[in-house]
């Protein structure tokens, strides 16, 4: 059983679209964006650090996401950013998925 003093509970896996395999999710007060890769569920911040434009929004291929707004792409299972114009990694966060619920850790990983 998940311990919902550290996990908090955001979603169900059913409910991250099978067209873009996003879903924007708020966690304690922050935007977080669930992607769901091969069966397996990432979680990043939604806001892009370059342009401020929401990840849940952007397009996801081979294991990134493009921001929607200016191209930049991030690798979603480090955070880590790809090619210009980002020069910041994004946060990650910690999932687990329970019975078809997705928890996240409370604090950033």
């Amino acid at each position: 059983m998940v311990d919902t003093e550290v996990w908090k509970p955001v979603a169900l896996v059913k409910d991250i679209s099978p067209d873009t395999h996003t879903l924007r999710v708020m966690l304690e007060g922050e935007a977080v964006c669930l992607y769901e890769l091969d069966g397996k569920v990432c979680a990043t911040q939604d806001r892009c650090p370059h342009g401020n434009a929401s990840l849940a929004e952007g397009w996801v291929e081979d294991g990134t996401v493009e921001c929607p707004l200016h191209q930049g792409v991030f690798d979603i299972a480090s955070g880590k950013h790809q090619c210009p114009p980002v020069t910041t990694d994004l946060r990650c966060y910690d999932v687990r998925v329970e019975d078809g619920t997705v928890f996240l850790r409370a604090e950033a990983a």
